[in-house]
């Protein structure tokens, strides 16, 4: 048996000022066929798991491209086409059994909508005979293309997405047992006609997600999945769909997806609940007896395509006079060349942030001390390292500032402590970052207060501005299945 694998893994903000190019994937990592000879990553984490796997059976691994950027606005168009062709190429040469996918689900470049489902129906069209399966992010487009040309798709069931490992492992169980003749996949999906954010690690999701796995057990069911979808990525698909992967029996996969769909609409005005803004937000922080509190500036969350250099919830904690706090990451590469000239234990007058257009607001000029500058360190996401690239600690008036040239969102503690700002000793904690943060930061919390704050990714789902998508969703409808 041979198995392909791939990966091309990006998800676009078609709101987004900054567009995905070569850079922005080369910053992330490029590699060409060798990515599971070299450590393993957030981004290559599904390919270490796969290769481990066939390698165990005996099976020949043939490795592809493996390349992925952070989020932002579409893929210049010659880049999709060249990593495209590359893996196109290798599946030609390679004539696999098995192609395995680590894809985003919601990529979209110049004169492609659906890069993915355009991927796997071009492998399909060139093997034709071989079991294809993606692993998918739930934050995903989950297209007619994709449905009708892979084998199987399974999509990450948390978010955070701390289960990327078992979820590829999930996937690969899969398609081996098609490839020997076990069992024949069969998928079917069910639009929900939401749009909403999913965090799944309490409440009524949590329960959701649990459910789940319970499906899963029941005979002939071999994958169980949400697709929260992407809602910053205007295409006709965006929004939620269930779906499941059934052995053989298209009428159980059919009936599995709807019956996870209704159960997530019943809970959909439990699940949209308003976010305090940033005078809100600050409030409730003053209020809690203890720290620290975690305050997360939602809107320029780059793991969702914002820049990360917005400055409106830091000029709010400096036009109040608050001091002993943390916050983080600032993207700013000309900022932080300014602080690594200067070097550690300087200060400066430094325009920080609003560098990106209007969504990230005014500069602020600040007189800052560099405390401590450092390269190669890392942040876990779950149980996989993602890099900070070079990375500064500048204090403003009481105020720890953490800023990079890597773009990233703040995944967990380790962004702040690796430089050596003690967060237990912080009254506040702000992170960019939507979700994932929580993994990371909740053990460490006294409270966290999601924060409403103006950027590219705003979390009032029923005011984005869509061109394509239709507006027969909640929350822009209130019972849109009647």
């Amino acid at each position: 048996m041979k198995v392909l694998i791939a990966a091309l893994i990006t998800e676009t903000n078609s709101f987004s000022p900054l567009p995905t190019g070569r850079i922005a994937f080369e910053e992330s990592g490029v590699f060409h066929g060798d990515a599971t000879r070299h450590p393993v990553s957030y981004q290559t984490g599904a390919l270490h798991r796969w290769r481990e796997a066939a390698e165990t059976r005996g099976w020949v691994v043939a490795e592809s491209l493996a390349a992925a950027a952070q989020p932002a606005g579409p893929t210049v168009r010659p880049v999709y086409e060249g990593y495209r062709d590359e893996i196109l190429r290798d599946a030609e040469t390679a004539q696999p059994d098995i192609v395995l996918l680590s894809l985003h689900g919601a990529m979209i470049a110049d004169g492609y909508p659906d890069c993915e489902g355009d991927l796997i129906a071009r492998l399909r069209a060139l093997l034709p005979e071989a079991v294809i399966g993606a692993t998918l992010d739930p934050h995903c487009h989950l297209t007619e293309a994709m449905l009708e040309n892979a084998t199987a798709l399974v999509a990450f069931k948390e978010y955070p997405h701390v289960d990327i490992p078992a979820r590829a492992d999930d996937l690969f169980a899969i398609c081996a047992d098609a490839a020997e003749g076990r069992t024949h996949p069969v998928m079917a999906e069910f639009d929900c006609r939401m749009i909403l954010a999913y965090p799944t690690p309490e409440g009524p999701m949590r329960d959701f997600v649990d459910r789940l796995f319970e499906r899963e057990a029941r005979p002939g069911l071999l994958s169980v999945s949400l697709a929260h979808g992407f809602p910053w990525g205007d295409h006709p698909r965006t929004g939620t769909r269930a779906f499941a992967v059934a052995d053989g029996d298209a009428e159980l996969a059919a009936r599995t997806a709807r019956e996870v769909g209704m159960d997530l609409y019943g809970l959909r005005h439990a699940l949209h609940q308003p976010q305090a803004d940033i005078a809100q937000a600050l409030e409730l922080a003053l209020q809690a007896p203890d720290g620290p509190v975690v305050l997360a500036d939602m809107s320029d969350n780059p793991g969702g395509g914002a820049p990360s250099d917005a400055t409106f919830l830091l000029r709010a904690i400096l036009e109040r006079g608050l001091s002993n706090v943390a916050t983080g990451i600032f993207w700013d590469p000309v900022a932080l060349r300014m602080c690594r000239e200067a070097g550690e234990g300087a200060t400066l007058d430094l325009r920080l942030g609003g560098k990106c257009g209007p969504m990230s607001g005014d500069p602020l000029d600040l007189r800052v001390t560099v405390r401590k500058l450092a390269s190669g360190l890392t942040q876990r996401f779950g149980e996989l390292p993602v890099s900070l690239g070079q990375a500064a600690w500048i204090e403003a008036d009481g105020i720890d500032i953490v800023l990079n040239d890597t773009r990233t969102q703040t995944f967990h503690p380790e962004a702040f402590t690796g430089l050596g700002i003690p967060l237990a000793d912080r009254r506040i904690v702000c992170v960019k970052s939507s979700n994932h943060y929580q993994a990371g930061f909740r053990p460490i919390a006294a409270r966290i207060v999601p924060v409403a704050t103006p950027g590219a990714i705003t979390p009032d789902f029923a005011a984005i501005p869509y061109r394509t998508r239709t507006r027969d969703y909640f929350p822009a409808v209130a019972d849109p299945l009647g």
